[in-house]
């Protein structure tokens, strides 16, 4: 399945994507990453053993113990173990993670190594590097994938000249992935770390919320990578959260309580926004209940980053969380970049500026939020997407602190859950909506100032990719749109090949200076073709 799903505008990504070079400067960071992991699970090793009553994991009968004793043979071998020495080491042993290459020597040049004897061809060198380019005119899309207990973020390009969609590279992830941002500010590197790395650097990065307490940075312009950039979190504690219960032989012990606290999340990380014009800010939703604010520009110490600012008025998980943002074609009073955006299980939204986050405005709804999302076409206008499938919109000026149910309207999107929704960055007015019930629906909002006077159905369609968990618009093409879900496929759609939906849009598209491909012949839908995606696993 794939729970989440970004866009990165054209010529955004590095033409020629690096590869990861385990290096003596990488090692020590992976290093300083993983000790304290390694440091944890052998502490959580020896609690178990001394819990357990021995040494080691096996239970040893007294009696037999004894007679064995007693039948000792001079000549016998046995406890020489000869006949096990090419057996697995037991679970007593505690084999330290990279143990194997931590002390290996790396050369700058393969021509050095004396154990590099098949060199490397530059015929092949530069025909992997022309597979591997990403030319201007391409976006990738990212997704946040898992198949057989295997999660993963893929990294897709799409031409939309070429009508081409294919996998680029991916990312193995350590935890289930349910939410993935995309930012061009370098976070800062851990101390210590001597690659040269200077924060707030512009680039390619993806921050990643998953089942687990941490949120992970990965840079896309480096393929084959082996650990994230950056780790937001207290690992070393929210590590023993779910620490083993022994082996049962003596009291068990209890896993310590998740405990909201200032410094970082102790559940799973739902949504993640980032700030735009306050670039070093990231905000985080959990299922702690809480909502945390991250300064990128912050070093880390090992695996240890704490957040700047933590905000608990909620009472129940933290499902979605957004900054205001402006669209690209609005006015600039559209947007306050301080303002946050958060919708909660607790069956309120709340609207607060980070800096005065006591000053909150709340909006009261009749079930658990799926996900939020500002109108960057109005300054005071956001949307919310319920598990009933029901589309609310607000007006962020009839709020109260103590909480008002007044919406500007409320729409009935979907039978099922509406998962997400998203608002065209191009042209004021049309809605994207998504959910479990299969369908993607194209929604024309016609308004007068800020209450809209009449809201139509323009195009729905079931993609057969299964329940859709995210749809968003291309940030280039006007009115293309990608989704995915249950499925486990990227499916993009041009909704332009749709007569309704030129009807509908394509005075304001001319209105809004922009152009689109009108050629009658041109693909609706574009899939990775399964043949193909069988090829590449196969080779």
């Amino acid at each position: 399945m794939i729970s989440s799903g970004v866009w990165i505008a054209r010529g955004v990504a590095a033409r020629h994507p690096t590869k990861q070079k385990l290096d003596e400067a990488e090692m020590e960071r992976i290093s300083a990453l993983t000790g304290t992991e390694l440091g944890e699970a052998e502490r959580q090793l020896a609690q178990a053993q001394a819990e357990a009553g021995g040494d080691g994991w096996e239970d040893v009968d007294e009696d037999e113990e004894a007679m064995e004793e007693d039948d000792t043979d001079a000549h016998d071998l046995t406890r020489y173990r000869l006949d096990t020495y090419d057996e697995e080491p037991s679970q007593t042993m505690a084999i330290g993670a990279l143990s194997g290459i931590r002390g290996a020597q790396f050369f700058r040049d393969d021509n050095d190594d004396p154990y590099m004897t098949l060199k490397d061809d530059p015929a092949d060198e530069q025909e992997e590097r022309e597979q591997l380019e990403i030319l201007p005119t391409d976006n990738m899309i990212l997704t946040a994938k898992t198949e057989d207990d295997v999660s993963m973020i893929e990294a897709y390009v799409y031409s939309s000249e070429d009508q081409n969609l294919y996998v680029h590279h991916d990312l193995l992830l350590p935890s289930f992935p349910l939410h993935l941002e995309w930012l061009d500010y370098a976070p800062a590197p851990f101390e210590g770390d001597t690659r040269g790395r200077v924060a707030g650097t512009m680039g390619n990065f993806v921050a990643v919320g998953t089942m687990d307490p941490e949120i992970e940075i990965w840079d896309m312009d480096t393929i084959e990578g082996i650990f994230p950039d950056a780790v937001l979190g207290r690992k070393d504690l929210t590590s023993q959260l779910d620490a083993p219960s022994g082996t049962g032989k003596k009291k068990r012990r209890v896993p310590k309580a998740r405990v909201p606290n200032e410094t970082h999340h102790v559940d799973a990380v739902l949504s993640l926004s980032w700030n735009r014009h306050a670039r070093n800010l990231l905000a985080s939703a959990s299922a702690d209940t809480t909502v945390k604010l991250w300064d990128l520009s912050r070093p880390m110490s090992g695996t240890s980053s704490s957040a700047l600012r933590s905000f608990s008025a909620h009472t129940d998980k933290v499902q979605s969380v957004a900054w205001q943002v402006g669209a690209p074609g609005g006015s600039s009073g559209t947007e306050n970049p301080a303002v946050l955006l958060s919708g909660s299980y607790d069956k309120t939204i709340r609207v607060f500026d980070a800096r005065m986050a006591e000053q909150a405005v709340v909006a009261r709804i009749g079930a658990d939020v799926e996900a939020v999302r500002w109108d960057g076409w109005k300054e005071h206008s956001f949307l919310v997407a319920l598990e009933s499938g029901i589309v609310q919109g607000f007006d962020v000026r009839a709020l109260t602190p103590s909480g008002t149910d007044a919406a500007l309207y409320t729409l009935v999107a979907h039978d099922g859950a509406c998962t997400s929704l998203d608002i065209s960055p191009h042209i004021p007015g049309c809605l994207l909506t998504a959910g479990t019930d299969r369908q993607v629906k194209i929604w024309n909002v016609d308004s007068d100032g800020d209450k809209p006077r009449s809201i139509s159905l323009v195009s729905a369609r079931d993609l057969g990719i299964g329940k859709l968990f995210t749809t968003s618009f291309s940030p280039n093409d006007p009115l293309t749109i990608a989704a995915a879900g249950s499925g486990g496929k990227l499916h993009i759609w041009d909704t332009l090949t749709n007569p309704g939906v030129r009807r509908t849009f394509g005075d304001r598209l001319r209105q809004h200076h922009l152009s689109w491909d009108e050629r009658a012949d041109r693909p609706a839908d574009i899939q990775v073709d399964d043949d193909a995606e069988s090829d590449e696993d196969a080779a």
